[in-house]
């Protein structure tokens, strides 16, 4: 590479490729570095949910003591196992120093309005025609229950998120198969967040990723980060199985795996990597809203072609092992709302794992560390990474850019103390 206008961005996630949109349009030379084949991941296996509801982080009151509660139930909706890891006992203890009600209450605004900017570029890309046609709907999500107390705890939500001026409905039964007339829904009622949307997340990255090397985009696949070597506060060279770089800027959005190559650059950046499963039922089921069954914790998406069944928040390394036991509980818990659904043994053996890269706060870092001059950090969204993938790229086009951003990104600083 030459001088001038060039960025690296490591990760072709949805982040990744986001933030290559954004900066290809700004007149940057993109090269997107990814180490797999970009075809699955946590941005293809996700609900696909577009999410101003989802205002409480991860780390919130009670977390670490439920995750503790469930820590040798490999089975059980949060799930972490024990092993002897000092980044990851580091990163717990942040994650617990962050579950205050203060700091849920600072987080909250900010969650609303980065959704809400995502949601926004959702709907300007599909109306930009650059990817061709996709599913993006805004029927609302459904929040399904079938205990009293499930229903006061999202309540509490669903009125403070009615309070941020977020679109909020409260369904009974009746209201409910009004909603849902062609399955049968084995639930007291729901609350009905109808400023959400949803989308299918394999229809959208092939799209993405094709428009992107239409209008120049360099994606190299296959391709593994080894050396990000450093001079003078800058990143000087990327250093990769196949090539080597020498870029104006770099993007580090490689989910997960972030806070490992950061420590190649002296940056101790506290991510831990949170597991989540899909099933895809390729069959007609009826249901026309996508869902969280609360009791089951986890998640149901209308995509096109088929109902995908989507859960679980396992920490247990940066691993894509299967565990039959997590699969089984997310087709138990489908089947616990949806009673006349029974998935099969074949698309219990065809589910796909993916890791959502974790910050202690449940917020993500989007910004530049103080050590490295050129570097813009673009990860750590735990489960929020598909909703807002667009927003982030565009945040990340405008710091490179020098421009003043879309909103305030400070509570999102990877130079944030814990």
């Amino acid at each position: 590479m030459g001088l001038g206008k060039q960025v690296v961005i490591i990760g072709g996630g949805i982040v990744g490729l986001s933030s290559a949109y954004y900066l290809q349009k700004e007149g940057y030379e993109v090269t997107v570095i990814d180490k797999t084949n970009m075809t699955s991941g946590a941005s293809y296996v996700n609900a696909g949910f577009l999410t101003p509801s989802h205002i409480i982080p991860l780390a919130s009151p009670g977390m670490i003591a439920k995750g503790l509660k469930m820590m040798f139930n490999s089975s059980s909706p949060f799930y972490m196992k024990p092993r002897w890891d000092t980044d990851f006992f580091k990163w717990a203890w942040y994650f617990h120093k962050s579950s205050t009600d203060s700091k849920v209450e600072k987080a909250i605004p900010v969650i609303k309005d980065i959704n809400l900017l995502s949601r926004d570029l959702f709907e300007d890309i599909k109306a930009s025609g650059d990817l061709g046609d996709f599913q993006l709907e805004r029927n609302g999500l459904l929040m399904l229950y079938q205990t009293q107390s499930a229903f006061l705890h999202e309540k509490e939500v669903a009125e403070r998120a009615s309070d941020l001026g977020l679109e909020v409905a409260y369904l009974d039964k009746a209201q409910l198969k009004q909603k849902e007339p062609h399955v049968s829904i084995a639930a007291e009622g729901a609350i009905h967040y109808e400023c959400d949307g949803h989308t299918t997340p394999t229809q959208i990255m092939p799209l993405l990723i094709a428009y992107l090397k239409k209008i120049g985009v360099n994606i190299n696949e296959n391709e593994i980060v080894q050396d990000l070597k450093v001079k003078s506060g800058r990143i000087e060279e990327v250093v990769t199985d196949k090539s080597s770089y020498r870029p104006e800027h770099v993007v580090m959005a490689a989910g997960s795996w972030s806070g490992l190559l950061s420590k190649k650059l002296g940056i101790d950046l506290p991510l831990q990597g949170g597991k989540g499963y899909r099933i895809n039922v390729k069959r007609e089921t009826g249901i026309q809203l996508p869902a969280i069954l609360m009791e089951a914790k986890m998640a149901v998406t209308p995509m096109v072609g088929f109902t995908r069944f989507a859960g679980t928040m396992e920490f247990s390394g940066n691993n894509r092992i299967v565990r039959k036991e997590r699969v089984n509980a997310i087709a138990a818990g489908a089947q616990r709302f949806y009673p006349n659904l029974s998935i099969t043994d074949e698309e219990l053996d065809d589910a796909q794992t993916g890791l959502r890269p974790v910050s202690p706060d449940g917020l993500p870092y989007i910004g530049k560390p103080s050590k490295i001059d050129n570097l813009v950090f673009a990860t750590g969204h735990a489960m929020m990474g598909w909703s807002l993938g667009p927003a982030t790229g565009k945040l990340v086009s405008e710091i490179i850019g020098n421009k003043k951003t879309s909103m305030n990104i400070e509570a999102f600083s990877p130079n944030r103390k814990f």
